[in-house]
Formats: structure tokens, sequence, C-alpha cells
């Protein structure tokens, strides 16, 4: 009895340790993600005026793996971003600029591994272009301010639009709503 107790003493440390480490860890990500965007001087989340910026001043600004996505249209693998399953109550920003993209009430469940929104958050928040790519038909979903590739729209979203934006995490920032002081 002794020996269990122990033994379950020891789990419960250890899992709270990995806990915390995943905590810190995660902390040192935000503030590496916080510091990649103080290097970047066209990240705003006021700022509305368009940006047009040659690719070379994007790949100074944003991290290796932003870039590729912005940039270069690279798509992340499914199920493995951070906001493909998250709940979070608040808005979704473009990674690349600070532009205000989506509200989490417009984002829904669509199992397809990637963030899904039926609705963006104003009209000019992006822009369409046709994409041809692969042999496939689809229509590509660019931030509107600053053109970075965001990901696809396609007709298969619950209503009221019955559209589905299916986004990279990578290229999404999340700022949660404030909670109101008691």
């Amino acid at each position: 009895m002794k020996v269990q107790f122990i033994l379950l003493l020891l789990m419960t440390f250890a899992s709270l340790n990995c806990q915390n480490k995943q905590e810190i860890n995660n902390g040192k990500n935000d503030i590496m993600k916080q510091t990649a965007k103080a290097d970047n001087p066209y990240y705003s989340r006021t700022d509305t005026s368009k940006l047009n910026l040659p690719d070379a001043v994007w790949k100074k600004v944003l991290p290796a793996d932003v870039y590729e996505v912005a940039r270069n249209k690279a798509t992340e693998r499914a199920f493995t971003g951070k906001y493909w399953d998250f709940e979070g109550k608040g808005t979704y920003y473009c990674a690349a600029c600070g532009n205000p993209l989506f509200r989490s009430d417009a984002k829904f469940a669509s199992t397809c591994g990637w963030p899904s929104f039926f609705e963006p958050m104003r009209t000019n928040s992006v822009l369409y272009q046709p994409d041809n790519s692969y042999g496939m038909h689809r229509i590509e979903v660019l931030c509107g301010r600053c053109g970075a590739h965001l990901g696809h729209i396609f007709d298969d979203g619950p209503p009221p639009t019955g559209k589905r934006y299916c986004m990279n995490s990578i290229v999404l920032d999340f700022e949660p709503d404030s909670t109101p002081a008691k």
C-alpha cells in the first residue's frame, strides 16, 4: 500500500513537472513570437492601409514558417496547426501584418484538420483569387491588407453563408476577448 502511494505521488509530480515544462515552453514560444513581431514594423492591428512590399522585405521580417505559407503559398499539414480544434473566444489576425480576419463566433468544427470559419470579420478583411494549382480549381483566400496566403474557401460550410474558409493556423494570430473585471 505504501509503495503504491509513493508511486502515485511520483507519477503526479512527474505529470505536473511535464505540464509546467509545457507551459514554460509555450511561454517561450509566445515570447519568441512577440519578438518576431517586434522585428516586423509592418505588423499593426489598427493600421488598415494596404501593404505592397516585395517578398525580400517579408522574408526579413517574418519567421521562416510563416513566410513559407504567407508568401510561398505553402500549406501546413492537416491536424498539426494550433488552431484547428481551438475553441477560444476572441479575434484571429493575420500573422504577417496584424489585419483583423475572423471572429471566433464564425469558427466551426469542420473536421478537415484546419481552422474553419463561415465568414470573415469584415468584407475587406480578405481577398479572393482563382487557384488552379495541382490540377484543382479552388479559390484562394488572401489577407486584404498584405496579400498573405491564408488558405482557400469552399462551398461546404454551415449556414448562414454555406462557406468554409479553410485557413492555415501558422498565418493566424489569436487574441482572446478581454474578460470584464469583477
